[in-house]
């Protein structure tokens, strides 16, 4: 059965910075992409960042700059370093995995998911 585990979410100031973690088990995702999405209250869960198997990323507008994705094939992870946070942060953000060629963008594109962790960001 494959999991994926977030980690690392809390409450920060603006300004301030965490780092997530999804740990991948039941499968490797070595040749595939990994990455996150995030859903604030009321909204739709949208696309914030991917990496593919060999390190080419991709950031949605609103954190390019401020966010870096990374991922560590031994041990099946991917990170995302949240700098320059902001309260408009403020979301549950979900680890996303796919078993599909290429880099992802749409929810549609995913093939697996975690149970999200919850980030807030006050002002």
């Amino acid at each position: 059965q494959v999991q994926l585990v977030e980690s690392g979410g809390g409450l920060v100031q603006a300004g301030g910075s965490l780092r997530l973690s999804c740990a991948a088990s039941g499968r490797t995702f070595s040749n595939y992409a990994m990455g996150w999405f995030r859903q604030a209250p009321g909204q739709e869960r949208e696309f914030v960042a991917v990496i593919n198997w060999n390190t080419v990323t991709g950031y949605a507008d609103s954190v390019k700059g401020r966010f870096t994705i990374s991922r560590d094939h031994a041990k099946n992870t991917v990170y995302l370093q949240m700098n320059s946070l902001k309260p408009e942060d403020t979301a549950v953000y979900y680890c996303a995995a796919t078993i599909k060629r290429g880099l992802f963008r749409s929810r549609d594109e995913c093939d697996y998911w975690g149970q999200g962790t919850q980030v807030t960001v006050s002002s």
